[in-house]
């Protein structure tokens, strides 16, 4: 005889307790904490070295743009003017400089300055070296860019467009095809233009802005 299969009544579920709010609150704030300090650890760890190769690089770039002086002084922009002094504060890299370099009889070779400006991406950032009493470029150094590969970035990397600029004497005046005679002009980069004429404006307001400020520390700043 085959006994009846009968259906008893489901189990009763035991309600499973939820994790308090304050509980989650604490995990979340102990979890942040825990992120912001190693985001803190590791920013003081390679501070130093991240400052070292800036400097290192700020030092090749003026002794490129200046062709190998034999030392520079460093002038800082403190309240539009010009000081062998610098200001105190934490944040070195946000204080306008120029490098004023000297052959080894002591005689000064130019004025190297940085200056940036946006290009057709991002910001274009140049070492520029120049002639405060003339205006005459020394030579120019792409610090940093983010232009279009292959196009734009010819800014840095096409040898034959950063060379012509030794010589030319701002305010610059770009042209397409090959520059002629007159000393301000020089050759934008074909399918490059609007970032060769970017490099163009960023030296011309560099000059205009800093050669007012080197004449006023020849007359008065350098006695």
């Amino acid at each position: 005889m085959t006994a009846a299969h009968q259906h008893g009544a489901p189990a009763a579920l035991t309600p499973s307790k939820s994790t308090p709010a304050w509980r989650l609150l604490v995990t979340l704030a102990l979890a942040g904490a825990m992120s912001g300090w190693l985001v803190v650890s590791v920013y003081k760890v390679t501070l130093p070295a991240v400052q070292k190769h800036a400097a290192e690089q700020m030092r090749a770039a003026v002794y490129e743009v200046l062709k190998a002086p034999a030392r520079w002084d460093t002038l800082y922009l403190v309240n539009d003017a010009l000081t062998r002094t610098a200001p105190a504060t934490a944040d070195m890299a946000t204080v306008p400089m120029a490098f004023v370099g000297f052959d080894a009889a002591g005689n000064r070779l130019g004025v190297a300055i940085t200056a940036a400006e946006p290009g057709f991406q991002e910001l274009v950032t140049l070492m520029i070296g120049f002639d405060p009493a003339s205006g005459t470029l020394i030579g120019f150094k792409v610090l940093d860019e983010k232009e279009t590969p292959g196009l734009g970035d010819k800014i840095e990397r096409d040898t034959a467009f950063g060379g012509q600029f030794a010589g030319r004497v701002a305010p610059l005046t770009g042209v397409k095809g090959r520059a002629g005679t007159p000393p301000s002009e020089v050759q934008t980069i074909t399918g490059a233009t609007i970032s060769s004429r970017a490099v163009i404006r960023i030296i011309n307001n560099a000059v205009a802005r800093w050669r007012p400020l080197l004449d006023a520390w020849d007359r008065e700043g350098a006695k």
